[in-house]
C-alpha cells in the first residue's frame, strides 16, 4: 500500500478512529490492533512476504532472551550470531543471490572461461526487507552489548518490528526508541496529531509536486543518454539529486506524521542535507537513521575514528561500500559507495568531519555568506555527480552517462518529452529551495508561522500544487522500495 494512493486514504482514517476509540483503554489492545493493521498494511502488496517478516520477528525475540540469560560470553556471541546469519540470509538470499551468481559468470568469463547463469532464480524482492532486518538485528545487537533488557511481551515485540508507517523504507529504529514506545502507555494528544498532519502534508507535497513531477525528466535522460549533450545530461543528474530527495525525505516525513497520530515519535532521516557545507555533513543530515545504524552496530565496533588514522579510514571505506552495497544488487552502488569514501576522508583527514555537526548554514542570519554558499555549491555538486552511479542501470551506463559529457560538452535547450515549459520547473525548484532554507532550523515544522492568514495560505498553495501536478499515468511507487 502507498502512502500515496487511495487506498491509504481510506486505510489511515479507519485505523486511527478505531485505535483511539475502540481499542484505546488497554496497550496491550492498542498493541494488537496496531499489529494486525501493520500486516494488513503489508499484506495487501504481497501476503506471502508476511512470514519473512514473522520469521525474522520470532528469531530475534527468542534471540534476545537467549543473549540475555546466557551465563558465558561465547554463548551470548554465538546467539548473536544466529541473528546475524539469520537475518542477513535472508536479505543475501532475496537481494543478492542473483548478483552473486552473475559476477561469478562474468569473472569466470574474463579468465577465458564460458559459463551459463543457469543458477540464478526468479525472485521477487520483499518491500522493505532491507529496513526491518537491521531494525530486528539492531534489538539483537543492543541486548548483546548491553545497552537494553529484552522484552516479555511478544506482541509489542512484532509491532515494533513491523509498525506499518516506518516498515517498508524506514526511519530504521532501534529498540530504545520505538520498543520502548510502544511498550508504554499512549494517551491521545491533539497537538501532536496536528503536528503530524503537517508532517503528512508536507511529505505529500515533496513527493507528488517535486519527486513525481520531474521523474519523466530524468527518466528520459537516463533512458536516452547517448543522444543528449552534455548540457542535457548535467541537468538530468542534478534534477535526479531533487527527485531522490523529495521522493525519499517526502516518505519519511509522511511515515514520521503517521506515527504522531498514534502518539509514537519516530526519528527525524532528513535534516535539510540540500544545505550541507561538506560531505560529512551531508551524511549527518541525509538518510540519518541509516548513517546512525552503521556507526552503531559496523564503525564503532571496528574501531571508529579511536584508532589509527589509517585504521580509521579502513573503518570509513568498509561503512561507505557496505552502505552502497546495502542499497542494492548492482556494481553501481558499489562505486557510489566508493565515490562518497573517497569525498569523505579527505574532509576526515583535514579534522572537519564533525565541526558542522551542532549548527545549520547561516545560524543566526537571514542568508549564508559567499563563503557557506560556496561550500554548498560545492558539496551538491560533488553528491550530484555520484549520482550519476546511483541513478544508471548498470557501470557501463553509468560511464557512458559521464564519457558522453566529456565527449558531447556541448549546449542545447531541453525539450520536456511531455511539451511542458521547463522554466515552470526551474521556478518551481528555486521556491522549493528557499523555503526550505526558510525552515532549514526544524525539520519537523515546515508550516511553524506565528500568522494564521500565512499558515492558511501555505496549506492552500499546497494542496493546490498537489491538485496541479498530480497525474495518474506516473509511477506513484517510491524510490526506496527497490532497496
Amino acid at each position: 500500500m502507498l502512502f500515496n494512493s487511495l487506498d491509504f486514504f481510506i486505510f489511515l482514517p479507519i485505523v486511527f478512529i478505531l485505535y483511539w476509540f475502540v481499542f484505546f483503554k488497554k496497550i496491550k489492545l492498542q498493541n494488537s490492533f496496531l499489529l494486525i493493521s501493520s500486516y494488513l498494511f503489508y499484506g495487501l502488496w504481497d501476503w506471502r512476504f508476511l512470514f519473512l517478516i514473522l520469521a525474522s520477528t520470532i528469531v530475534d525475540f527468542l534471540v534476545g532472551k537467549e543473549i540475555y540469560n546466557s551465563d558465558s560470553d561465547r554463548k551470548r556471541k554465538n546467539w548473536l550470531w544466529v541473528s546475524v546469519l539469520f537475518n542477513i540470509g535472508l536479505l543475501g538470499f532475496f537481494k543478492y543471490y542473483n548478483f552473486f551468481i552473475n559476477s561469478w559468470v562474468d569473472l569466470v568469463s574474463i579468465l577465458g572461461y564460458e559459463l551459463k547463469s543457469t543458477w540464478t532464480l526468479q525472485i521477487i524482492l520483499p518491500v522493505g526487507i532491507s529496513f526491518y532486518t537491521f531494525q530486528t538485528m539492531s534489538y539483537s545487537l543492543d541486548i548483546y552489548y548491553r545497552r537494553l533488557t529484552p522484552t516479555k511481551d511478544f506482541i509489542s515485540f512484532a509491532t515494533f518490528v513491523s509498525f506499518f508507517p516506518q516498515l517498508v523504507a524506514g526511519p530504521i529504529e532501534r529498540a530504545s526508541n520505538l520498543l520502548s514506545q510502544i511498550t508504554t502507555k499512549r494517551v491521545f494528544n491533539y497537538t501532536q496529531c496536528t503536528e503530524g498532519l503537517k508532517l503528512i502534508l508536507w511529505g505529500l507535497f515533496k513527493k507528488v509536486v517535486i519527486a513525481d513531477s520531474i521523474a519523466p525528466i530524468v527518466d528520459d535522460i537516463f533512458a536516452n543518454y547517448g543522444q543528449y549533450p552534455a548540457s542535457t545530461l548535467i541537468l538530468g543528474v542534478s534534477l535526479f539529486s531533487f527527485q531522490v530527495y523529495g521522493d525519499f525525505s517526502g516518505y519519511s516525513d509522511i511515515a514520521i506524521g503517521t506515527a504522531k497520530l498514534f502518539g509514537i515519535e519516530l526519528m527525524s532521516n532528513f535534516k535539510f542535507p540540500t544545505f550541507s557545507r561538506n560531505v560529512a555533513e551531508y551524511w549527518q543530515r541525509w538518510h540519518v537513521s541509516l548513517s546512525t545504524w552503521f556507526r552503531h552496530y559496523v564503525y564503532i565496533p571496528l574501531g571508529g575514528s579511536r584508532v589509527s588514522k589509517l585504521k580509521s579510514v579502513r573503518n570509513i571505506v568498509i561503512i561507505f561500500l557496505v552502505s552502497g552495497f546495502w542499497h542494492g544488487a548492482n556494481w553501481t552502488f558499489i562505486f557510489w559507495g566508493a565515490i562518497h569514501a573517497a569525498l569523505y576522508i579527505p574532509v576526515f583527514l583535514m579534522g572537519r568531519n564533525r565541526i558542522y555537526m551542532n549548527n545549520v548554514v547561516a545560524e543566526n542570519r537571514w542568508f549564508p555568506n559567499i563563503k557557506e554558499i560556496s561550500q554548498i555549491l560545492l558539496t551538491f555538486i560533488l553528491v550530484t555527480f555520484s549520482r550519476v552511479f546511483f541513478r544508471s542501470e548498470s557501470i557501463t551506463d553509468a560511464f557512458g552517462f559521464l564519457q558522453q559529457i566529456y565527449s558531447n560538452f556541448t549546449y542545447e535547450t531541453y525539450l520536456h518529452p511531455l511539451g511542458y515549459r521547463m522554466v515552470d520547473y526551474f521556478i518551481l525548484l528555486g521556491l522549493f529551495v528557499l523555503y526550505e532554507f526558510r525552515i532549514r532550523r526544524d525539520e519537523r515544522s515546515p508550516f511553524k508561522f506565528k500568522s494564521k492568514v500565512v499558515r492558511f495560505a501555505l496549506y492552500t498553495l499546497v494542496i493546490l500544487g498537489m491538485l496541479l501536478f498530480f497525474d495518474d499515468n506516473i509511477d506513484r511507487s517510491f524510490i526506496y522500495f527497490q532497496f
